[in-house]
């Protein structure tokens, strides 16, 4: 499986997902793709037409992970953690102050 992470080119994000694939924890942020030819360039799961934040919105929804499961049969259980572990790492980053 390819990784398109050539958006973020010179980035903090890059850093932050060789962080997460080399901790030693398991990962699944390797399932986000980033293709400007799909989805305009939104992040989505493993190639497929389904956003990073289309699965968000039906968990902040209280939607249940095996309800989406059901839903959306062409994802897999880790595709959601791979939502959330993006997530995370888009709210973590370091705010510069404007002076």
């Amino acid at each position: 499986m390819t990784r398109a992470f050539f958006v973020f080119e010179d980035c903090w994000y890059n850093s932050y997902i060789d962080g997460l694939l080399r901790s030693r924890r398991l990962s699944e942020i390797h399932r986000i793709t980033i293709d400007p030819e799909k989805c305009g360039g939104r992040p989505i799961t493993r190639g497929l037409r389904i956003r990073v934040k289309d699965i968000l919105d039906l968990l902040a929804s209280g939607a249940p992970r095996e309800e989406i499961l059901q839903d959306y049969p062409m994802l897999e259980d880790g595709d959601i953690t791979a939502a959330l572990e993006y997530a995370a790492g888009q709210i973590d980053h370091p705010i510069s102050p404007v002076v």
